[in-house]
C-alpha cells in the first residue's frame, strides 16, 4: 500500500450532508458482510464472485450471458464486491475522504451517475488492457479512482492528511496538498501497470476510472463550480 488518506479540511458548500457517499460506503459494507464474509449462509462467497464479478473473458460480447447474470450487468455489480476486509476498508477510506466534496460539486443524483459511470469505464479499461483475461475484477477502486480524478480537478490545493506505512513504524502521519498526493498515486498506478502487468491489482481499472473522472467532472459539476479551487483548507 502506498498510503492511506484519513482526512481533509474541505467543508461542504452546497449540500448539507454527503448522503450518497455514505450510502455507497454502507452498501459496500453490507454486501461484503452478508454475502462475502462467510458469516451468513445465504449464498457461498465463491458463488457470489462467480455470478457478479467481472471477468474480461466473459465480456467479449456485451450480449453474452453467464448463468442468470448478463455480462454487461457485471460492469455494475463488480464494483460492489471486495476480495477481503482489508480491500474493503482501504477503498472505503479513499471514498470517505474524497467523495463528499465531489458529491458537493455535483449534487446527489449526478454524483450517483458519475460514480457508476466511472466504475463502468474502469471495468472497460481493465477488460481492454489486461494481460490476464481470466482474472476476476472486484472492488470499488475503479469508481473511486474517478472520484479521485474529479477531486484533483476541483481541489488540488487542499491539504490532506495521510498515513504512510514505514518498515520501522506502523504508520507515519503526514500532510500534503491533494495534487501532490494524487499525482504520486496515479503515477504509481501507471508505472505499476507497465512493470507488473500480471499483478492481481487492477492497475488499468484505476487508470481508466481516474481518466473518466477527470473528463466527467468538466460537464457534470454544478453551474458555477470552479475547477482548480485555490483553497488550501488550512
Amino acid at each position: 500500500m502506498l498510503f492511506v488518506p484519513i482526512w481533509d479540511m474541505n467543508h461542504l458548500k452546497s449540500v448539507r450532508f454527503q448522503y450518497v457517499t455514505v450510502s455507497i460506503i454502507l452498501l459496500n459494507v453490507i454486501i461484503y458482510a452478508v454475502f462475502e464474509s462467510g458469516l451468513f449462509a445465504i449464498i457461498a462467497p465463491e458463488e457470489v464472485v462467480r455470478r457478479f464479478a467481472l471477468r474480461p473473458s466473459d465480456v467479449k460480447s456485451l450480449s453474452s450471458f453467464i448463468d442468470t447474470t448478463p455480462a454487461h450487468f457485471k460492469f455494475i455489480t463488480y464494483m460492489f464486491l471486495h476480495g477481503s476486509t482489508f480491500h474493503l476498508l482501504g477503498n472505503m477510506l479513499f471514498l470517505f475522504v474524497f467523495g463528499d466534496n465531489v458529491e458537493d460539486a455535483m449534487g446527489h443524483v449526478r454524483f450517483i451517475l458519475f460514480y457508476l459511470m466511472c466504475g463502468v469505464f474502469a471495468g472497460i479499461a481493465h477488460c481492454f488492457f489486461t494481460v490476464s483475461p481470466q482474472a476476476i475484477l472486484v472492488g470499488a477502486s475503479g469508481a473511486i479512482s474517478g472520484v479521485i480524478g474529479a477531486y484533483l480537478m476541483l481541489h488540488p490545493n487542499i491539504r490532506v492528511w495521510i498515513l504512510m506505512p514505514l518498515p520501522s513504524l506502523p504508520f507515519l502521519p503526514l500532510r500534503f496538498s491533494a495534487a501532490f498526493i494524487i499525482i504520486v498515486w496515479i503515477a504509481y498506478q501507471a508505472v505499476s501497470a507497465i512493470l507488473f502487468p500480471a499483478a492481481v491489482t487492477a492497475w488499468w481499472a484505476h487508470l481508466g476510472g481516474f481518466l473518466s473522472g477527470i473528463l466527467l467532472i468538466l460537464f457534470m459539476r454544478r453551474p458555477g463550480v470552479a475547477l482548480f479551487d485555490k483553497a488550501t483548507g488550512v
